[in-house]
Parts: structure tokens; sequence; C-alpha cells
């Protein structure tokens, strides 16, 4: 008989899941891992020197204990999400880096056969921090890397001139600040670059959102537009169609309303418009959603609701606008509508429905406007 195929194994996955964590902060953990490695590859290097009689054995021991006891500590700092509460940094980028700088300074004083390429190791420090510092932390994180390092070299010439001697330091700290002073450039035009990539992102996402809003909404009365009370008109069908239960359209129309744009001007048209919206707003249930269908026109949609239940929601909303005063637009102006109510059995065609709200509201203007006329689900 044959044997099932053996399921894909998950263990990579669960080792990087177990090494690294989930979410936004995976990539610092992963850096940090990195720079555990090569701290661990500079303790490797502190015991090849120590056994060959280049180092210290003591002062070796030290350095290559706390810098792997300190990146370590950041590690699971990271990992576990403490890090998160400790400041506007995160990824403890500078703290890192301001570790790494004390600790390449002590190595440079205590490993004089092999300090010039210490030098390069504090490169290394102000290199990891170019892709997230700031301008102004990056340039002050390299005063503090030449001011570490210049400390170490000045401390080495007056303790022991005959292993550090002072003109040998003195073009070291030369050469070390010509290099240092050009990553130090580097990152700070990349601190800037990423500061106006940052800026232009934010633009792009804001008219992005801008973009989407005003395809969804209307500009004027900001409630939705035709089209997203389209969108939404279908996948509430849907969910009638699973509830089985009626809903209810309401077509509303503002009664005279080219009289107000004739009579008063456009802007004070658009400011009935805007009134009327929010008001419409007010009077809907957490269920019901609004918006403007075509001039002034507004289509309302009331889910699981007979067209007794949305028309006591005109009810509402002619009430709110009897109180609302038009003084500050045309004083004495006095706003009524018209409206035109169907239920929509479910399965029923949308467009139908519509067609009979509309209708309804035809006959609710015919027979003298500021009043509602309902039509109920076909039989």
């Amino acid at each position: 008989m044959p044997q099932p195929a053996p399921r894909p194994s998950t263990a990579p996955v669960r080792w990087a899941d177990w090494l690294l964590g989930r979410g936004q902060g995976r990539g610092a953990v992963k850096l940090t891992l990195l720079a555990l490695a090569v701290y661990a590859l500079f303790a490797v290097n502190v015991a090849v020197q120590v056994h060959l009689g280049l180092m210290q054995a003591g002062p070796g021991a030290w350095v290559s204990g706390l810098s792997l006891a300190g990146i370590t500590a950041f590690y699971l700092l990271l990992r576990t999400g403490l890090s998160q509460q400790l400041g506007g940094d995160p990824s403890l980028t500078l703290p890192q880096s301001v570790f790494g700088v004390l600790i390449t300074a002590w190595g440079y004083a205590i490993d004089p056969a092999l300090r010039g390429a210490i030098i390069a190791i504090m490169l290394l420090n102000l290199v990891w921090g170019m892709f997230v510092l700031s301008q102004r932390q990056a340039f002050g994180l390299y005063l503090f890397g030449l001011a570490a390092l210049g400390a170490a070299m000045a401390w080495g010439a007056a303790t022991d001139p005959v292993r550090f001697p002072p003109a040998v330091e003195a073009l070291h700290f030369s050469f070390a600040a010509i290099l240092m002073t050009a990553v130090s450039v580097l990152s700070v035009n990349m601190a800037r670059l990423r500061a106006k990539l940052g800026a232009r992102t934010a633009d792009l996402h804001a008219a992005l959102e801008r973009i989407q809003y005003l395809a969804h909404h209307d500009e004027l009365t900001r409630i939705s537009n035709r089209r997203h009370l389209s969108e939404r008109l279908a996948a509430e069908q849907l969910n009638q169609r699973q509830s089985g239960q009626t809903m209810s359209l309401v077509l509303i129309d503002i009664d005279h309303f080219k009289a107000v744009n004739d009579l008063h001007g456009h802007a004070a048209g658009d400011a009935v418009l805007r009134h009327f919206a929010t008001a419409l707003q007010s009077a809907l249930r957490s269920t019901d959603f609004a918006g403007r269908w075509g001039g002034e026109e507004f289509l309302v949609v009331t889910p699981q609701a007979s067209a007794d239940t949305a028309a006591a929601l005109v009810d509402r909303l002619r009430a709110a606008l009897a109180v609302t005063s038009f003084d500050s637009l045309v004083p004495g102006l006095r706003i009524t509508f018209s409206a035109g109510v169907a239920e929509c059995a479910p399965g029923e065609d949308l467009h139908l429905a519509i067609d009979r709200a509309d209708r309804a509201l035809y006959r609710a203007k015919l027979a003298g406007r500021d009043r509602t006329v309902s039509e109920f689900a076909p039989l």
C-alpha cells in the first residue's frame, strides 16, 4: 500500500520566528543578530591574538565578554519588544552605535598590534546607522566616535609611548579623521535624502487618501457619492439574500431647490445641500447609510426595515429640518423636501426598487411636496 508523501518541514520557519519574532521590528532584530555575529568574530580574533601573545589575556577577556554581553542585551530588548517602551527609536540604532564606538575605542587602547585595523571597525559603527539615524544623530555619532578614538590614542601615547608612539598616533588620528569625516558626510547626506523621501512619501500617501476619499464621497456634502452608494447597495443586497429580510430605499428631493439657486445664488444652494446632508446623517440609524444620488436628490438605504420604519426615519429628518435655521444664508429661508419610500424584497432587482422609490417621490411632488409617499414590496 503506497505511503502518503511526507509533509514539508516547517522547522526553518519556526526557527526564524523564534530568533527574529514577528511584526515590524523583525528587520531591526535581524541587524542586531548580524552585529552579534560581528562581535563574536571579534572575540575569536581577540582570542587568537591572546594565543599569539599580541594581547594581554585579561583586557582581551574583558573587552570580548562585555561586547558580547552588551549586544546580547540589545538583542533581547528588541526580540522581547521591550525596546518599544524605551523611547522614540524602537530599533535602538543610536544606542547600539554608541556602544559599538565605546567598545571599538577600548579595543584600540588594548590592541597595539592591530590598532590600525580597528579604525576600520570604527567606520563600521558610523555606517551601521546610515539608513536610520537623522542628520543630527549621524553628525553627533561622528563627533563622538572621533573623540573616543582620539582619547584612546592620546591615552595610549601618554601611558605607553613605546607601543603607542605619539607621532604614529598623530598620523593614525589624522588618517582616521579623514576617513570618518568622509563617511560622516555620506551618512548626513543619506539622512537628508531619507528625510526628503519620507516627506514625499507622506505627500503621496496624503494624495492617495484624498483620491480614495473623493472616489467614495461627494466633495460638496462630504457624504457618499452615487458610485459608493451603488457599491454598498450591492453588498447589502447580498446580506439581504442571506437574511431573507426586507430592506427599504428612500429617494429624497429638496423642494424648489432650483429657485434657491436662481434667487440667492449657487453659493447659497451649495450651503443648503451641506446643511441638508448634515441633518440627514443625524437622522440615520447605525445600520442605515445615505448619499447624494445626484443634484438635490439623496438616497437612503435602511437594511432590515419595512417601509413604515423608513418613513419614520424621514419623519425624524423632516422634524430636524423644521428647526434648522437658514437665516445665516438667507433670512427667512425655509427648506422642505419630498420623499419616496420603496420596500425591496429579497432577490428583487435593485434598479426596479429604485424606480419604484422614484415613482413614489414623483407622486409626493404631485401631491403638493413636503410629504412622503411609500410603496410596499410587491407580492
